[in-house]
């Protein structure tokens, strides 16, 4: 299924991300997390890719991706960074992925890697997207900053850029996290302003542990509101009491986000089923009104 055919339901679609072990676990780790997760019944699970691009990390996402469209009966999203790959490289991930029934990519540019030396076919992830779009008909998904990516210069720039990878072929986004929604609603209309009506989910990622989060915000360029940095002062060295603010925080995001009529919600999971069952037991009924 390509995941563009999930937003013609009229409801919220609802998906998870989730990483491959680290390269010291087996594969078969993985499995935990997803039997959780098939309980949650997201509508498609995106997989990870790591940075560098590394050959066994390829593989694992592969292999896990395939293991959740074809084990677990939901549609799957490989992530597939270019940084590191060449066009014989992406030819024959493109290959592999429909050997095993995954029809769907995110297309990233990935993040530089000192250890991995860049490859050159694919300088950002619209060259990448207009590669496959030109040689597949796979289901293409791209990355999207509310906040601007970290390397724009501002967010004209930004959208600029996101409008090619819309006409390179991208045909669903899914947006880096965010901690403030008029963020995303601010971003939203830019988007729309510029003539990008691809559905466009909402990347969430609940807050369990302060340290974790301040690290990502440093990575993404996001911001932290006024609201979840009382949160962060006040339950920082309080893990249970910060896991279960965190979590309240990320329903309220969700609640909001679907009220205002958000094409999907797309949970950063960290491989943890137990919060991701927790949150969308609470969404449940209102992903359908």
């Amino acid at each position: 299924m390509k995941l563009r055919e999930l937003f013609t339901s009229g409801k919220t679609v609802f998906s998870c991300e989730v990483f491959p072990p680290k390269k010291t676990s087996p594969v078969d780790s993985i499995f935990r997390t997803l039997d959780g997760l098939k309980d949650v019944r997201p509508d498609f699970i995106s997989v990870t890719y790591g940075a560098g691009g590394s050959a066994r990390v390829n593989q694992s996402t592969q292999e896990i991706a395939a293991i959740i469209q074809n084990d677990y009966g939901i549609p799957s999203m490989a992530h597939l960074t270019c940084v590191g790959a060449d066009k014989a490289d992406v030819d024959r991930t493109l290959e592999q992925l429909k050997a095993t029934g995954v029809d769907n990519i995110l297309a990233l540019r990935g993040d530089i890697n000192p250890d991995f030396p860049s490859k050159t076919d694919f300088k950002y992830a619209a060259d990448l997207i207009r590669y496959i779009r030109e040689r597949s008909d796979i289901g293409i998904s791209a990355a999207c900053y509310p906040e601007s990516h970290p390397e724009s210069p501002d967010p004209v720039s930004d959208i600029r850029h996101l409008k090619e990878k819309v006409d390179a072929g991208a045909e669903h986004l899914v947006s880096q996290l965010f901690f403030d929604n008029d963020d995303f609603y601010r971003f939203r209309e830019r988007c729309s302003l510029a003539g990008i009506n691809v559905p466009i989910e909402a990347g969430i990622m609940p807050v369990l542990n302060a340290a974790s989060i301040q690290r990502m915000v440093s990575l993404c360029g996001a911001s932290i509101p006024r609201k979840l940095s009382r949160i962060l002062a006040r339950y920082g060295d309080h893990p249970k009491a910060l896991r279960e603010a965190g979590i309240a925080y990320a329903i309220d995001q969700i609640a909001d986000l679907i009220a205002a009529g958000t094409d999907g919600i797309h949970l950063y999971t960290m491989n943890n089923p137990d919060v991701s069952r927790k949150i969308s037991d609470s969404i449940t009924s209102i992903r359908t009104v």
